[in-house]
């Protein structure tokens, strides 16, 4: 019976159908980034007051100043009030100017900012300051409820009803409602579409890597996990460049959809897994995409090797339970998803964080996103020259200690400080893609998909508590990055207790996968948090 590493072989590894197949489905990752636009870059305390232009109509030649002195409060340090005005009367300007008013109010009529950054933003827009301004935090929960939700629904679905399914929903969710923010006229609307983005943008995450990689042969396997995320970098560094021109959310947002737009017209007719197919007994539809495959690649398949398909056993379902089963999945599943909650929770707690670091915001977006770009495409060479476990560990070590070096710095070394942030932003992005080759090499067909989706949803709990542990700073700035650097730091010293899976084939069944993983022929990886990615 011929294994599906053996007719990859046959039909090319890696060849015009699979860089094809990659390159389609790494695309909407380019977008990915760009969904943070709204909610990331704004001013978060913009200057100004009370719109107070009732007092207009007792004297509408009143000054600037005048109109400001006698309808706002001052603080204790002079300046006027952000929140408050003066209650409104229905007095002549005489009577307001000889008596003055004392009985105070929040602002009535709304705000009116002045010395932006931006042109329009969702603070700006929803007034989501003073009262509200919470409300910012809670977007972004919002936002990684909506990506934990994703991870948990379209996860266990692509075992079901397959990978292609599975990421071409999520980009229509992902248009549509990108689209129906950025048209968003209150805050609770907008909530909700935030939601269904990161619904969206979760789903497709973790499902276009299992799918590119189920096609692709030994020698560049861990090329779908590192390509699709590049993908995503390349769109960190052209959010800064868009952000900067555009300085208006909704139409950053509406940017954002054109792409989504041509990926939704494609997506259809990407090919479905053909070691699915083979997993679920459908053995016709996955020997047509094999010769499909083959002759894009100009290659040729035997009959011979095409009657010595291995037809699966279907009766014998996915499902955690096979995990369970067998102690050395079981450990090697803890081991990961550890890793998966501290690599998320570390590199959102900094993504999050990113307008204070102390530099320019736009500089640091392109930081970020730019240290993804040369970290991912090292990753592609090292993990085939020193393995994935060497590089697991010494990527998660790295970037613990760079996280709590931080520390050690004065917050008013805004250079070193926003330097540390990016080298440690670069071991943790290299790390997480090491680890989402990990976990794909080291479970079989059968729950490779569920143990994917387990693992990114222990990803998006770490990154939906990442806004929640900036709360823990109110009582020490250093709180919360000791304890997303202490977690990174434990998960790669348990790195010592996984198993090698270089240059070996991916297990199709639960006994294949704990035989390759206590020393026999085959083993397998580990899958990635997003990064800022959705």
């Amino acid at each position: 019976m011929a294994e599906f590493g053996e007719i990859l072989k046959n039909i090319g590894e890696f060849g015009l159908f699979q860089k094809v197949t990659l390159i389609a489905v790494s695309f909407p990752n380019l977008i990915q980034s760009f969904i943070f636009a709204s909610f990331l870059f704004f001013q978060p305390d913009p200057e100004r007051h009370c719109n107070t232009d009732w007092i207009l109509r007792a004297d509408p030649n009143l000054t600037t100043a005048e109109q400001l002195n006698l309808t706002l409060p001052r603080e204790e340090d002079g300046t006027f009030s952000r929140c408050r005005m003066f209650v409104p009367v229905d007095w002549d300007i005489g009577a307001i100017r000889d008596y003055g008013l004392n009985e105070t109010t929040v602002c009535q009529d709304g705000w009116v900012y002045y010395n932006l950054m931006y042109e329009s933003t969702i603070v700006t827009d929803f007034d989501l300051i003073c009262g509200k301004a919470k409300l910012v935090e809670v977007i972004q929960t919002v936002f990684m409820v909506g990506v934990l939700f994703g991870s948990l629904i379209f996860g266990p679905c692509a075992e079901s009803f397959g990978r292609k399914r599975a990421t071409q929903i999520p980009v229509v969710i992902l248009f549509v409602f990108v689209v129906t923010a950025a048209l968003s006229p209150n805050i609770y609307l907008y909530l909700a579409c935030q939601f269904m983005v990161g619904l969206g943008a979760g789903a497709y995450r973790i499902n276009c890597i299992i799918l590119s990689t189920e096609w692709i042969g030994v020698s560049k396997r861990s090329w779908g996990a590192c390509v699709t995320q590049l993908f995503g970098a390349v769109g960190q560094c052209i959010l800064a460049g868009l952000v900067y021109a555009v300085r208006d959310w909704r139409l950053a947002q509406l940017i954002t959809a054109a792409p989504a737009a041509v990926a939704i017209i494609y997506i259809w007719f990407i090919p479905e897994s053909a070691r699915w197919l083979l997993g679920r007994g459908r053995t016709d539809e996955a020997k047509q995409l094999i010769i499909k495959a083959a002759a894009i690649n100009k290659r040729t398949v035997p009959d011979s090797l095409l009657d010595k398909i291995a037809v699966k056993d279907v009766r014998h379902k996915g499902g955690i339970k096979i995990i369970f089963k067998s102690p050395v999945l079981t450990k090697y599943f803890f081991i990961l998803i550890l890793a998966w909650f501290s690599l998320s929770l570390s590199i959102y707690s900094l993504y999050f964080d990113m307008g204070n670091l102390g530099f320019n915001i736009f500089m640091t977006q392109l930081l970020f996103g730019a240290i993804e770009i040369p970290a991912l495409i090292l990753c592609m060479w090292l993990l085939e020259v020193f393995g994935r476990k060497i590089l697991y560990i010494a990527t998660l070590l790295s970037a613990g200690l760079s996280c709590i070096l931080i520390i050690a710095v004065p917050p008013d070394y805004d250079i070193a400080v926003t330097s540390l942030a990016v080298i440690a932003r670069f071991f943790l992005i290299a790390a997480a893609t090491t680890c989402g080759v990990f976990t794909q090499e080291l479970f079989p067909t059968s729950v490779r998909q569920t143990a994917t989706a387990l693992g990114a949803i222990s990803g998006r709990i770490g990154a939906l508590l990442a806004p929640l542990l900036k709360f823990s700073a109110i009582y020490h700035w250093t709180i919360p990055i000791t304890i997303f650097s202490s977690l990174t730091l434990v998960s790669g010293a348990l790195g010592f207790m996984l198993s090698e899976t270089k240059n070996k084939e991916l297990p199709d069944s639960a006994d294949e996968a704990e035989n390759r993983n206590r020393g026999s022929t085959n083993t397998v990886t580990c899958p990635i948090p997003n990064s800022t990615k959705l």
